[in-house]
């Protein structure tokens, strides 16, 4: 069975001979892998969410979705997921793979899980034809198929379930990146475009971790380029890894952003036009280098000047904002490590659809009606919205009944964006639940409804 949308990259036979192109495979739409699953224990398809999560009445659970494979060979593999799960040692999801070994299948290999482990050890990270090391499937000869499956466990049937609601899987032939032309590259010159962002600089931002927190301080400051709040060092806090112990693992990142409504990928790009393409239908980069720029590290690509340079928010430098460093050391640094990537849009985008308008600096109004940041919550949020067009506006907050236990009109508002502050309790100060609740938006334009997560 076939269900992941599969978007084949830049490079061809013929330009490689016999290398195998990129492929990247997206499971957005997880009912039918739910429904299609070939063993189930305890996990239930939350159609609110649109999500995989444990049963009301189960502690732990796992699924295990079908086999699936590739058009082409690959030898890596890039993991990652979105979903959620609660702090502090409360709940927790494992994302397990295997792939063809001898005349059947290897072990179970466990790829990553979120947040804090909570099983007694961390699983089996390697076997006789490969391993997993930190964030990349590495593979000893090709293959084109695999499997996944995923275990979930909270402490109490009073908790939030974890919940999946995405897999992702990049997959590469290995001399894609030994073949890396630089000459190429360079002559590579997209048209012109930036993303504004409040600037980061990690090492100002704690004297105790911030020398080791590129990569959460880089998807900070994409959250920001969308408008959404979020407090850096705590976020980076939230993304270290405990069996690794460091801060960087591509997966984490990526899932961490996902709690703040980024629908994110663990990805490669292979020459400038592709990401400039990503930039202009809204979507966000992070790249992840190495020499001759940097050992090892994580940088905001802002997008490119009049004459094709790439131009980098950087967060290891005071001046890092909007930063222009030597093209073909940039590219070097970048392609040589193998173009590995963060790829971000605004859940529920429209970013599969859209034009792309040369020249045109893209603004996050044009593609989320509403959302809500924190989600989930704790006390209060945040509730921002679209006006396409001036006119009345009202925002209503219903309970899991159907009960309206919020309500805010607006009179006339002008073309343009808007936040609502909600703090539980308000107007009739009740005590409200843990669990969903639904907040809708009705203008002259359209009436939407969107999720948000309360949790005491």
């Amino acid at each position: 069975m076939k269900n992941s949308v599969l978007i084949i990259l830049i490079f061809t036979a013929t330009l490689f001979g016999n290398i195998y192109p990129d492929q990247h495979f997206e499971y957005r739409d997880v009912k039918d892998l739910f429904n299609n699953a070939v063993e189930i224990e305890n996990i239930v398809f939350n159609n609110t969410d649109e999500a995989i999560e444990l049963a009301e009445d189960a502690t732990t659970g796992s699924i295990i979705f079908p086999a699936d494979s590739a058009e082409h060979f690959f030898n890596e593999g890039l993991p990652s997921w979105n979903g959620f799960a609660l702090r502090d040692k409360q709940s927790a999801f494992a994302v397990q793979m295997r792939f063809p070994y001898g005349n059947g299948w290897a072990p179970w290999v466990t790829v990553g899980f979120w947040k804090n482990f909570v099983w007694d050890g961390c699983g089996t990270t390697s076997w006789g034809g490969g391993e997993v090391n930190i964030d990349v499937v590495e593979l000893d000869s090709y293959a084109n198929k695999w499997q996944f499956k995923i275990l979930m466990k909270r402490n109490s049937t009073s908790l939030a379930s974890p919940q999946i609601e995405k897999l992702s899987f990049f997959v590469s032939d290995s001399r894609t990146t030994n073949a890396f032309d630089l000459l190429t590259v360079l002559a590579d010159n997209p048209d012109p475009i930036f993303i504004d962002t409040e600037f980061y600089y990690q090492y100002g931002l704690d004297d105790e971790i911030g020398g080791s927190i590129c990569s959460p301080t880089s998807v900070a400051m994409i959250l920001r380029s969308y408008d959404i709040e979020v407090e850096p060092v705590q976020f980076a806090r939230d993304n270290k890894d405990p069996v690794y112990g460091i801060f960087g693992v591509w997966p984490r990142v990526v899932q961490n952003a996902s709690e703040f409504g980024l629908d994110g990928a663990v990805t490669r790009y292979r020459d400038w036009s592709e990401p400039r393409k990503v930039l202009a239908k809204g979507g966000r980069i992070a790249i992840s280098v190495g020499q001759p720029l940097y050992a090892g590290h994580l940088m905001m690509l802002a997008g490119f000047n009049d004459n094709g340079k790439p131009i980098i928010h950087d967060p290891a430098r005071t001046n890092g904002y909007s930063y222009i460093f030597d093209k073909s050391d940039l590219s070097r640094s970048w392609f040589e490590k193998g173009g590995v990537s963060y790829t971000f849009y605004l859940k529920d985008s429209t970013e599969s659809t859209a034009i792309v308008k040369e020249n045109e600096v893209y603004s996050p109004k044009d593609h989320r009606i509403i959302r809500n940041y924190p989600n989930p919550f704790n006390c209060s949020t945040k509730i921002c919205f679209l006006m396409e067009k001036p006119g009345t506006a009202n925002l209503k907050i219903y309970d899991i009944l159907g009960d309206c236990i919020f309500e805010k009109n607006y009179d006339f508002l002008e073309k343009g964006q808007y936040t609502a502050d909600w703090r539980v309790g308000d107007k009739d100060n009740r005590v409200l639940s843990s669990g969903i609740y639904m907040v809708m938006l009705t203008t002259s334009q359209h009436q939407v409804t969107h999720s948000m997560l309360y949790l005491k």
